[in-house]
């Protein structure tokens, strides 16, 4: 018996449904709860505990230039904020003296109130207001904001605000942070105050309507609404100034805007919520709209060689934003492929929807299809009439049914049908655990239209998603 080429076995462990599941290693789990976590509460996990537990992992990584870059990749690509701004703390708090920790402290600044939410939690994790490595790199980041950006998030009435970050960090004399300093900023042109603005000077109902369709003009001719604000903002556009929605329209299915203004995906199924509550003038126009935004938002979706089986948990834990986000990528996956589609909980069954309607119809009506119930992967494998190249299944990966992970149902599945299909695992929550062992799996997570890159690279990689942070530089 050979004493050093000793072979391994999966980890098996209990999940957060008290099924058998296998556990993944500590940067995998802390990537997939980066991609996937809003830092609220969850169906099996409270927004302290996700706090808890990002702190865990970052103890378990020896790697802490790792667990930087997975900030960096959270905030910049995927648009995580709040779990960008605990990790960035943590990490400030752990490392010391190194050179790359203030790159890291200004790149994983997006916008100028990263720096204060940043700095906030720092606060309450150290009981200080920065670190000198902070003060560098936060003094980085601050001169690449114009006066726009500095206005709209300076923080005013804050416990910290940019002009604190301004007089702790001592950045390189820019005229925008003068004027910040100064207090002779102008007003920003955002939506919300030139609304505010308007409600103060009328004197009237009939002015109050007048004036803030006076707003909106000037924001949508001017292209000076954001790009999530005009989602946000469509129903009061409808109500208020329905003569724009042609241009409002033109905004809202710029391709540019689209790209870079990291609007998640699941944004577009609830602005389109919204606008089905409404009538009149413009309505059916803003749904069309939208309908074309998320075709825009989600064309990055690869073709994928072979047949597909997506398969879509249904079950009561994904209820809320996983289910809206795993209709969706669902929908755009067997528009784009040669695919099937399968729902299950307590049981599984094929469904079929026309790949010639929209990806928002079709995400929509899987949505109002689910059944919620177990979690019974088994059912998956036992349903499944025919040979696939591989398996994608959105879930939050917390089995139960049977009690046991469902690597023997696989199995049976692979000898009735003779092929050994790839399983991606696409978590939607971040929980920690996978149902396949981590070897025989293709992991991927996030609630952003970017993960189809990801999606792709796979094919090729089974560490992608480690690989492409690992390539962030510092």
């Amino acid at each position: 018996m050979g004493r050093f080429n000793v072979s391994t076995q999966p980890t098996k462990t209990i999940n957060r449904a008290g099924g058998e599941a296998y556990t993944q290693n500590p940067q995998l789990h802390f990537v997939s709860l980066l991609l996937t976590s809003f830092v609220t509460d969850q169906y099996y996990r409270s927004a302290d505990e996700t706090l808890k537990e990002v702190s865990q992992l970052i103890d378990a990584i020896p790697d802490k230039k790792f667990t930087a870059k997975a900030a960096i990749y959270a905030r910049t690509k995927y648009g995580m904020r709040s779990i960008s701004h605990v990790v960035a703390a943590e990490v400030a708090n752990r490392v010391k003296g190194e050179a790359w920790i203030r790159s890291f402290l200004d790149k994983v600044v997006y916008r100028p109130d990263d720096i204060t939410e940043i700095m906030a939690y720092y606060k309450a994790l150290s009981g200080k207001r920065q670190s000198h490595a902070m003060r560098k790199g936060f003094a980085a980041a601050l001169g690449r904001f114009d006066a726009y950006k500095l206005a709209k998030y300076k923080g005013a009435g804050k416990d910290i605000s940019l002009i604190d970050v301004t007089n702790l960090t001592h950045p390189k004399h820019t005229e925008p942070l003068g004027q910040l300093i100064k207090g002779t900023l102008p007003t920003p042109d955002t939506w919300e105050a030139k609304l505010t603005q308007a409600g103060q000077k009328a004197t009237s109902d009939e002015e109050k309507v007048a004036f803030k369709k006076e707003v909106w003009t000037q924001l949508i001719k001017e292209r000076k609404i954001g790009y999530f604000a005009l989602l946000r903002n469509l129903r009061n556009i409808l109500e208020q100034a329905p003569e724009l929605v042609p241009d409002a329209i033109s905004l809202l299915t710029d391709e540019k805007l689209i790209r870079s203004s990291l609007v998640l995906p699941f944004r577009f199924l609830t602005a389109m919520e919204e606008i089905e509550q409404c009538n009149g003038l413009g309505v059916r126009e803003v749904l069309g709209g939208l309908s074309i935004a998320i075709d825009i938002a989600t064309s990055n979706v690869p073709k994928l060689d072979g047949d597909t089986l997506v398969v879509l948990d249904g079950s009561g834990s994904m209820s809320g934003k996983p289910i809206k986000i795993g209709s969706l990528f669902a929908a755009v996956l067997i528009k784009a492929n040669n695919a099937d589609y399968m729902t299950f909980s307590d049981d599984a069954k094929y469904q079929t929807y026309n790949p010639m309607d929209s990806t928002m119809t079709i995400a929509r009506m899987m949505e109002k299809g689910i059944v919620s119930g177990g979690t019974n992967f088994h059912a998956i494998f036992e349903t499944a009439n025919r040979d696939y190249d591989r398996v994608i299944i959105l879930s939050d990966m917390q089995g139960w049914v049977g009690y046991n992970a469902p690597t023997q149902s696989f199995a049976e599945y692979k000898r009735r049908v003779g092929v050994n299909p790839r399983i991606y695992s696409f978590d939607l929550q971040g929980y920690g655990s996978l149902q396949f062992p981590e070897d025989n799996v293709y992991c991927l997570a996030g609630f952003s239209e970017k993960v189809f890159d990801i999606l792709k690279l796979l094919e090729t990689d089974k560490q992608a998603l480690l690989h492409e942070i690992e390539k962030i530089e510092l």
